[in-house]
């Protein structure tokens, strides 16, 4: 094999995938280097594995609820282990396809563990401890990341887990605490208690749910939460986890009141974030600066030592899957001399896949106000909505936000049925400052959730029709 190449990339995940793809139709010669799975954590643990569990879920629970629709059916029972096997068949699929696309475009697959070292190289450790050098005169670290642990929650694997073993588990827990409400702590604990699991969630953060949306989707999917029987402990910390006897005894202290609890379950999932992997590849050797771990890089991905770059989780923003194909494809463009536009970090979509979903981009209210906007606000419920009422899924609404003065859209918030395929028509409209006006004044299809959108819009200047 010949070990020089224009382009070495370092993580096979949806930032250094995409990225090799886009080097390759540019004319380059590209390597990439994996340690387990093509298609990283996104493809094998996590965006896609996560995503058939949920769709699991939500068939149990239209089955559940066929009777509303008029249909009589017997009543349905969850197969645990064939739901868990469903999504790793799946995860399964897609890393086969990034292995297709790989071989169509002509990219060298290198399986092993790669490090930095001087002289743009890369040394690979395979399996059997063999070990290879390659050269590239561009290398782009993409090594993303893992599940990040808390002092007071040491995860072993069994007991206390993160979000992979929360994904193959050999049986169904009856109780569960999850430790975090961020996107990955709230998908799961949908997804449990969807299938009969007593889930209890605990956050930090004041606001509860979701502490990075706006608080009134915060406020909304604690109610549909409790309603569905969950507890949600907000404002609260674990202060430590007994796991001597055959379950796990939660010590949860509360932020304000000091007040402390213990919750007894089967399983503690520690769904605290993200921490990037950037331990033990090289970055001291180089002298490559980092900020709490995170690798310091300008808008073009190139670290402070000339031909080395870094994107995905490694660097600072959102540690989202498309947030790091993007800069994987800025990046390996302004290597070949184009010259993209830097990615606008303030037109980012976040997304998160429980039920109702919910989906956002831009400021929320509270942010907007901090940074001194006169708003105009508009928000309409999906229980005014014929198509969402039709589907019986009028839980949540569509809220957005404008500037008063100039009417540019600052944010937009939506917490409903499928509002995760609602919000690129709002990521678009941001990119082209589109007004308000422009938007109420797009004539939407009826009956469609995305009807709400022109509908909120038109709340904000006071023209709303249907509430």
């Amino acid at each position: 094999m010949d070990n020089k190449f224009d382009i070495i990339i370092i993580g096979s995940g949806p930032g250094g995938y995409v990225a090799a793809i886009r080097a390759s139709q540019l004319g380059k010669k590209v390597a990439i280097v994996e340690r387990e799975n093509l298609g990283g954590i996104c493809l094998n643990w996590g965006c896609i594995p996560t995503k058939a569990l949920l769709k699991s879920a939500q068939v149990f629970n239209y089955i559940s609820h066929a009777e509303d629709y008029g249909i009589k059916v017997s009543s349905g029972k969850v197969d645990f282990d064939a739901m868990i096997k469903r999504s790793r068949s799946v995860a399964d699929g897609m890393s086969k396809g990034v292995n297709f696309l790989m071989k169509k475009n002509k990219i060298t697959v290198i399986n092993g563990t790669g490090k930095l070292a001087r002289g743009k190289k890369v040394v690979v450790t395979d399996k059997d401890e063999k070990k290879s050098e390659l050269s590239a005169d561009h290398i782009i670290i993409a090594t993303g990341g893992r599940a990040k642990e808390l002092p007071s929650l040491p995860i072993d694997g069994k007991k206390i887990i993160g979000y992979r073993e929360a994904m193959t588990l050999d049986k169904q827990p009856k109780k569960m605490v999850v430790v975090g409400a961020g996107a990955i702590g709230v998908e799961f604990a949908y997804f449990y208690n969807s299938i009969g699991t007593e889930v209890t969630v605990v956050e930090y953060m004041k606001q509860g749910l979701l502490p990075r949306e706006d608080a009134d989707v915060s406020k909304e999917l604690g109610k549909i939460y409790k309603k569905a029987g969950m507890k949600v402990m907000a404002d609260s910390a674990v202060t430590s986890v007994d796991i001597k006897g055959k379950g796990c005894k939660v010590s949860v202290k509360g932020n304000k009141d000091g007040k402390e609890e213990v919750i007894e379950c089967d399983i503690v999932l520690s769904a605290a974030g993200v921490t990037p992997n950037t331990e033990d590849i090289g970055l001291e050797l180089l002298g490559i600066k980092t900020d709490r771990g995170m690798i310091n890089v300008d808008d073009y991905y190139q670290t402070n030592v000339s031909g080395i770059y870094a994107i995905g989780d490694v660097v600072a923003g959102p540690a989202l899957a498309h947030v790091a194909s993007a800069e994987g494809i800025t990046c390996v463009e302004k290597i070949a001399g184009h010259h993209p536009e830097a990615i606008d970090y303030d037109n980012i979509p976040g997304c998160t896949y429980c039920w109702p979903e919910v989906a956002s981009v831009g400021l929320t209210e509270q942010a907007a106000k901090d940074k001194g906007f006169e708003l105009k606000i508009g928000k309409f419920p999906f229980t005014a909505s014929g198509k969402a009422k039709a589907a019986g899924s009028s839980e949540g609404f569509v809220k957005v936000i404008y500037d008063a003065k100039y009417g540019e859209l600052l944010g937009a918030h939506m917490i409903g049925a499928n509002v995760t395929e609602m919000i690129a028509e709002m990521v678009t409209a941001k990119k082209l400052e589109t007004t308000g006006y422009e938007i109420l004044k797009a004539v939407h299809p009826h009956p469609t959730m995305s009807e709400a959108v022109m509908e909120a819009t038109a709340a904000a200047y006071d023209e709303v029709i249907h509430l």
